[in-house]
């Protein structure tokens, strides 16, 4: 976990998101339906640290920004990128669940993973043979 307060890992990630998206506070705050004034003071004071964020306008924010509430909490940029990359991809998010339901599953993948080229495509040519 990070060592970042709550308060400056979601300044961080509303930053990042919000410029990803090529908004600008007050564009965002409009999108919330707060109004240009009001909307860019108080994505302001979330991006300052002013101001803590309800569990309303953290959803109100992340559907604003169409990304996952938990990206916007996420505490490294790792978590973060996973968290993008599940809410796009069901089958993602499915071989995950069978991961961690299956540790050996896992960590034959990691192997494979880590197998030189040559020899990696050998085993996948391997395993797609096997009958489904």
């Amino acid at each position: 976990m990070s060592d970042s307060p709550p308060r400056a890992v979601f300044a961080a990630r509303l930053i990042q998101a919000r410029q990803l998206r090529g908004l600008s506070q007050r564009a965002l705050g409009d999108r919330m339906g707060l109004g240009k004034d009001t909307g860019s003071t108080r994505i302001n004071r979330y991006e300052q640290q002013a101001s803590a964020i309800s569990f309303d306008s953290l959803i109100a924010v992340a559907q604003a920004l169409d990304v996952p509430p938990a990206y916007l909490l996420a505490d490294s940029p790792e978590m973060a990128d996973a968290i993008l990359a599940l809410s796009g991809s069901p089958a993602l998010a499915r071989l995950v669940q069978v991961l961690r339901a299956t540790p050996e599953l896992a960590d034959a993948a990691l192997r494979l993973a880590e197998l030189p080229n040559e020899e990696r495509d050998k085993a996948l040519a391997a395993l797609r043979a096997l009958p489904r």
